[in-house]
């Protein structure tokens, strides 16, 4: 402590501090949690891959909706400032911005996996030797217990069913060429490949075009659960010719807990009455939907996948949040994402060189989103990341039984948080002996 009171800068602090001086980000369009210990006010949030920071926008738009409830009662279907039946449309041309896709080609609904639930009803169609379903081994659990659930439901065994595709012995990440040799292959006997474009535990950017086409050209249909993709990487699912994708809103597009889904089908699918597909009153067009008919007349879009009346007060935060993504654009999210996790890497390759500690992400920008996956290995993961908080105020995410994730979101995400970030962690985590 100088005698003025005031701790002076670390090493390395004043360069954080400067950069964030010219690439400042949008952190003041976002609330901030508290650090509830170390030496800053705010934490270090680094857990924007998990659970996204609430907007300061969202507030206010979400009391307008509801005052509408209280002013116009059941009128408010028509005559709200936001009209609630026509109310999912609003969302309908930024979310099809975001993913790369035509307005006619999304929707947003339901949660994560109930969409890829109802996605599935329509494309995992086993027959003959094409029953197997391809996902990689470190899924995120719910897709892993969805697809097992679907290969059940179809009278197959699971465990014959579903193939999932491992790294070679020695790494962490998939490679592209091995999961297309593998379609070249074994793609004949593959009726659906459903994996992440982002991988939740090692933070691994897919190659979604290659391993598309790869899945096409072997005759299979391909989806992608983009839960850890949407919002964190620029994507162009309709260019890809990708059959299918389902994402959440609540990590990288910072829309509340567990908020609303959305959902991509190719427009090739559009109006194809050999697809299966459940049905309720959104899934009949809008035009004829208060005729009560009895027999459902479903467009030749996407909607036709919608089951449900929407939930208006949780669109709500969707459509704040996916005007934010409109007025900064994902290209000069992505531009910031790789320059901010980029100087977080530099950063932990000094730290993690003596310690215990192995970013176990891939190393070049393009296979990466914003993330950085950290095995730690001299203990467990959920308790490094409590002494992180509650020593130093940075939040980050744990995955038993060894791996730390730290996502440093184009958004908010400063120069300055990562560089707390590799301070925490050479504080916390003691040097071993070479």
């Amino acid at each position: 402590m100088s005698d003025t009171g005031v701790e002076p800068a670390r090493p390395g602090e004043a360069e954080a501090v400067r950069l964030d001086a010219t690439d400042p980000g949008h952190r003041h369009l976002f609330h901030l949690p508290p650090a509830g210990g170390g030496r800053y006010p705010e934490a270090a949030y680094l857990a924007g891959n998990s659970l996204g920071l609430q907007p300061r926008a969202t507030r206010g738009e979400l009391l307008a909706d509801l005052d509408a409830w209280g002013r116009f009662g059941v009128e408010g279907h028509l005559e709200a400032a936001r009209p609630w039946l026509p109310y999912h449309e609003s969302l309908t041309a930024p979310a099809a911005r975001l993913v790369g896709a035509l307005p006619g080609e999304t929707v947003v609904m339901n949660s994560l996996t109930v969409n890829l639930h109802l996605l599935m009803v329509s494309f995992y169609r086993p027959a003959g030797e094409r029953t197997r379903i391809v996902i990689e081994d470190s899924a995120f659990p719910s897709d892993s217990y969805a697809v097992r659930s679907q290969a059940r439901f179809h009278g197959l065994d699971p465990d014959r069913a579903v193939v999932r595709l491992t790294p070679r012995p020695g790494e962490d990440t998939l490679r592209t060429e091995d999961v297309t040799a593998f379609l070249a292959a074994e793609g004949h006997t593959v009726a659906l490949v459903l994996l992440g474009g982002v991988n939740y535990l090692t933070g691994e950017l897919m190659d979604i075009p290659a391993i598309t086409a790869a899945g096409r050209t072997a005759g299979t249909v391909v989806g992608w659960d983009l839960a850890h993709a949407a919002g964190n990487v620029v994507l162009a699912l309709h260019d890809w010719d990708v059959d299918f994708a389902a994402w959440c809103s609540y990590k990288y597009l910072n829309s509340g807990p567990g908020a609303l889904a959305g959902v991509f089908v190719h427009e090739r699918h559009h109006g194809d009455e050999g697809l299966p597909r459940f049905e309720g009153w959104w899934s009949t067009a809008a035009t004829t939907r208060f005729e009560m008919a009895p027999v459902s007349r479903p467009p030749a879009t996407v909607d036709a996948w919608q089951v449900s009346n929407p939930p208006i007060f949780a669109m709500g935060p969707v459509r704040t949040s996916l005007e934010l993504f409109d007025s900064v654009g994902m290209p000069a999210l992505r531009e910031r994402s790789l320059r901010l996790t980029g100087y977080l890497e530099r950063l932990l390759d000094e730290v993690c060189v003596r310690r215990p500690l192995t970013v176990i992400t891939p190393r070049e920008p393009r296979r990466r989103g914003s993330q950085l996956s950290v095995r730690f290995g001299a203990g467990s993961a959920s308790e490094l990341t409590k002494r992180l908080r509650h020593e130093h105020g940075v939040i980050a995410d744990a995955r038993e039984p060894d791996v730390v994730r730290f996502a440093p979101v184009p958004l908010y995400s400063t120069y300055h948080d990562c560089w707390r970030v590799a301070d925490a962690l050479a504080a916390t985590v003691p040097e071993v002996a070479r």
